[in-house]
């Protein structure tokens, strides 16, 4: 009996194509055995095995576009592009009551990829990891230079996706040998290389972690990796690679409510539109 594998790419508020596909998965009652998610693909991750709708939705469509989130308020609020505070302290966990607590005392089989800066790597944390008011899940957000190293038991954290983008191989490390992998970029998207100025500024900014800006330095080819992968995968019939089938006007920092609740149905409608294919793969009956 195949034992399939979830993977969740990250992408800040393209995570709305994410959210909208978890949806309808829920909606279908599909589970998986085991579950991987990077940044925006953790939290959302998280709520899909919570088997929360709102929550995706809210998260990803209603509360992203908040002034208070990103830009000037954030910067004036937190000293960062990215107010990580106030989207988990205040939103997630305040406003929206996050209730993390089900997933600890459940016997479900997920990971959420992190950045150890010290360690100077990335490696995968299951529930046990989480909390109850969400700083390890802020932590698997936190993108160096948008955000702040978080600080979470004893350790100085950030997003992993500095190192793993789509983390399809530690899908194949737990030994699934089928994946569903969700990823919020086309197929034709390019990653470029990191500019003069986001070396430099990656050096200025973790002097005492030289092995964070070496990482974020070769991101693109390591991400361009993990899409051949991934292709690879599904060309032997061992995996089902869903990517956005159009584009929005939303980028990782940047979209207005509008674009995102299209986003966010996009995602479903994808899923409706591959459903013979993705029930097919998953061995399920219609």
């Amino acid at each position: 009996m195949s034992k399939i594998g979830l993977v969740l790419e990250g992408g800040g508020m393209r995570g709305a194509y994410t959210a909208g596909a978890l949806s309808w998965l829920i909606d279908h009652g599909i589970e998986f055995d085991y579950g991987v998610g990077i940044s925006s693909g953790a939290v959302h991750l998280c709520s899909y095995l919570l088997k929360d709708k709102k929550l995706l939705y809210d998260i990803s469509v209603i509360h992203m576009t908040a002034k208070a989130n990103v830009g000037i308020q954030a910067f004036l609020r937190e000293g960062r592009y990215v107010a990580y505070d106030y989207i988990f302290d205040e939103i997630l966990y305040k406003n929206l009551k996050y209730d993390i607590k089900p997933l600890v005392e459940s016997d479900k089989y997920f990971e959420m990829g992190i950045y150890d800066c010290e360690l100077g790597d990335a490696y995968f944390l299951g529930k046990e990891a989480l909390d109850e008011k969400l700083q390890f899940l802020k932590a698997t957000c936190s993108l160096p230079i948008a955000g702040k190293i978080v600080e979470y038991n004893g350790k100085k954290y950030l997003d992993g996706g500095i190192k793993y983008m789509i983390p399809i191989h530690r899908s194949v490390e737990v030994g699934c040998d089928k994946h569903f992998i969700i990823s919020t970029k086309k197929k034709d998207y390019i990653r470029k290389p990191a500019n003069l100025f986001m070396r430099n500024l990656m050096k200025m900014n973790f002097p005492k972690y030289p092995k964070i800006s070496e990482d974020y330095n070769i991101r693109h080819i390591r991400y361009h990796e993990q899409v051949d992968l991934s292709e690879e995968l599904e060309a032997q019939g061992k995996a089902f690679f869903l990517r956005p089938s159009i584009e929005y006007p939303v980028k990782r920092f940047s979209g207005d409510t509008e674009n995102l609740k299209k986003t966010f149905q996009l995602g479903i409608d994808d899923m409706e539109a591959n459903k013979e294919e993705i029930l097919k793969f998953l061995g399920r009956s219609k």
